[in-house]
């Protein structure tokens, strides 16, 4: 039903249907008839359009609603509930503590591939904010993912404020935008890395009791919850020194660069040991819906897809966890480089 309003001290407006808080001041009158009597008139390929209307809005506009160019429908082509973190809490398919091994594991590295699928162009909304635990991690109880999601999210607000700072890039290459999120601005970062160090201290503790001695005869299961404890100690430490590095450069100090340079030096040590125990995490299923986005628990893929501006719709393909390794030893020596950029003296020393 098309309606028209006669505002008593405002122009004349249109409308779908009849608000509640315009029914005091407008008087409303039903015109669906001869609007549709006017569409009948537009012969085939006709547009009725202002004249601010052109060419460029022409290529550039979308049919709303079409799945096929509104990337806001795709959310309702699927037969599974789109639950928000909180919803998930409430029906019990997502854990916030008591969380296994493999579980931490699977999800860390999840979030690590999805940060990479950010930095390599495309959206918070459907990378990092994929994972429903950094939506609000005050919810989480488990103090290693809570950790964990505050870092991540404290590494994003860096990265993203360091590459905004410097506008030297273009819009496919990076997305900024943070689609209203919370980027964990109520915790300092100080506060942040200390809450991943205490993490860190007793996952170094639980992983010197479970340590084989010699002479012991192992037994296959505490030999695992060994390996698996070093896995998440390894990535809760990688993670404190990517985000402790990144905060160095935010000091006006020139040192901050040779800091820099030692804890990325750090980080890439770590990188052969969690490349090894990648097995060790609960693995991803391919969401069969859209593509292979990685479907396990804490991550929903269509989440945020409402938030979206309606555009086309642009699938976020998330890297895989053996490529992740490969990418974060790129990322380190990039870093390296920078820091090794203060010490140049001339263009061509670059």
């Amino acid at each position: 039903m098309v309606m028209k309003s006669a505002v008593e001290d405002d122009d004349a407006g249109w409308g779908m249907g009849i608000p509640e808080k315009m029914k005091s001041n407008a008087n409303w009158v039903n015109i669906t008839h001869e609007f549709k009597g006017a569409c009948k008139e537009l012969n085939l390929g006709e547009l009725l359009h202002d004249k601010l209307f052109g060419l460029f809005e022409a290529m550039s506009a979308i049919e709303m609603m079409d799945p096929k160019m509104d990337a806001g429908m795709i959310g309702n082509q699927v037969n599974r509930k789109v639950l928000n973190f909180e919803q998930a809490i409430k029906e019990g398919a997502i854990k916030v503590k008591d969380l296994s091994l493999p579980e931490l594991i699977g999800i860390i590295d999840t979030c690590f591939c999805c940060l990479i699928t950010w930095l390599e162009g495309h959206s918070l909304a459907q990378t990092v904010f994929t994972c429903l635990y950094v939506h609000n991690p005050d919810l989480i109880e488990e103090p290693a993912l809570k950790a964990f999601a505050l870092g991540i999210l404290k590494v994003c607000d860096i990265a993203r404020e360091k590459v905004n700072k410097a506008a030297v890039f273009e819009e496919e290459d990076f997305q900024a935008m943070t689609y209203g999120f919370k980027m964990a601005n109520n915790v300092t970062d100080l506060r942040v890395t200390g809450m991943l160090k205490d993490v860190e201290d007793e996952l170094q503790r639980k992983v010197k009791s479970t340590r084989s001695r010699q002479g012991e005869q192992r037994v296959p299961e505490v030999e695992l919850e060994h390996q698996q404890f070093l896995a998440l100690f390894n990535r809760i430490k990688f993670t404190r020194l990517l985000l402790t590095a990144l905060i160095t450069f935010t000091k006006k100090e020139t040192s901050s660069a040779g800091e820099a340079q030692k804890l990325v030096a750090q980080a890439a040590d770590l990188l052969s040991a969690i490349h090894s125990s990648i097995q060790h995490g609960i693995q991803s299923q391919n969401d069969t819906t859209k593509g292979d986005h990685p479907i396990m628990m804490g991550f929903e893929p269509l989440v945020n897809q409402r938030l979206l501006p309606p555009t086309f719709p642009r699938y976020a393909k998330i890297i895989k966890r053996e490529d992740m390794v490969a990418y974060f030893s790129k990322l380190i020596e990039r870093i390296k480089t920078v820091c090794d950029v203060i010490n140049t003296t001339n263009l061509h020393g670059i």
